[in-house]
């Protein structure tokens, strides 16, 4: 019971005081009710000014402030609101131990993979130090609770010869433009569908995309690239002012299921695994970083806000790592 009525105390004058001064009320509440009894009746009848669900609403509305997609606002949600459902503590209240208890049980429960429970926890995390930043609790519970090591896996790119096979078969030259362009650039399967016909520059062979958090940034096409996008368009009939668009009619702007779609297929017919458009985006991280292309430059290309998620995109070939030894060290 003394717990709570400190940590409502706190909360209540969280607003008003610095660091220093809470420390200094937190040492004197302590040291006041030390010497009084209180009693547990009314514990269970606390009211607080937000119910969970109530700031797990207005971090999602922060959260598309920032710009974060339809996808990623649910997957949030959808996070916490199990965390919810898991304890019938206030979020105001959770400690460490309660967060940590909840991860090794989920994980158990579900038998999730590492790096399945360390999203969680990332997730988890990013929301206590909101609540932290919006002064809704003194300090997050998730600061004690550090990254997950996972296992790193090396993931497959594209060898030229599977490449040259997926554009040899396209069945359509919509479906070439499309391996082409995300061949080249290197961009996200959602920036590709949101593009526009205006949008290409085919004078400088570049185009600028809409990317993650709405951050627009300009990617560059090849020659090649160019002629097949030329050869698309001049044989469309529509006015719809979409880049891509379906094949039949009423020829709507093509989505993202359509084009994993479309690449799944042709990669089973041709005995090619796991053919989907990341895997052409991490493909142009590598072979740029296997070329010599500084890491900063890669990192603006995909448009990473920080540079350790491009290194998880590019796999350096261990060949080129003993050649620059024998070059520059042996």
């Amino acid at each position: 019971m003394k717990e709570i009525l400190i940590k409502e105390i706190e909360q209540s004058m969280l607003r008003f005081l610095d660091n220093a001064q809470m420390e200094l009320l937190h040492q004197t509440i302590v040291r006041v009710l030390d010497k009084v009894e209180l009693s547990n009746e009314k514990e269970n009848i606390v009211e607080y000014k937000y119910t969970n669900d109530e700031l797990i609403s207005c971090f999602i509305a922060a959260k598309k402030i920032e710009g974060c997609s339809e996808k990623t606002m649910r997957y949030y949600k959808s996070t916490l609101d199990r965390l919810v459902d898991s304890s019938f503590i206030h979020f105001t209240h959770m400690t460490t131990d309660d967060l940590r208890c909840y991860l090794s049980r989920y994980q158990d429960k579900n038998s999730c993979t590492r790096v399945n429970i360390d999203n969680i926890r990332r997730i988890i995390s990013s929301f206590f130090s909101w609540l932290e930043e919006e002064n809704y609790i003194i300090k997050s519970p998730m600061r004690r609770i550090h990254k997950i090591r996972t296992d790193k896996t090396v993931k497959e790119t594209y060898s030229d010869e599977a490449l040259e096979m997926l554009r040899d078969n396209a069945t359509n030259i919509r479906d070439l433009a499309i391996i082409d362009l995300l061949a080249s650039t290197g961009m996200r399967v959602g920036e590709l569908v949101r593009l526009n016909i205006n949008d290409i520059d085919f004078e400088n062979r570049e185009c600028v995309v809409f990317g993650k958090g709405n951050k627009e940034r300009p990617v560059y096409f090849d020659a090649r690239t160019k002629i097949h996008l030329r050869n698309y368009l001049n044989n469309r009939d529509d006015d719809n002012p979409a880049l891509f668009v379906s094949l039949n009619k009423p020829y709507n702007r093509l989505d993202i299921s359509g084009v994993e779609i479309r690449l799944r297929s042709l990669g089973r017919n041709l005995g090619i695994k796991k053919v989907h458009p990341h895997k052409f985006r991490r493909t142009l991280a590598t072979r740029a970083i296997d070329k010599g292309m500084p890491i900063e430059q890669v990192q603006q290309l995909l448009g990473h806000s920080k540079i350790d998620t491009t290194m998880h995109y590019a796999m350096v070939d261990q060949n080129n790592v003993k050649q620059s030894h024998r070059r520059y060290i042996a």
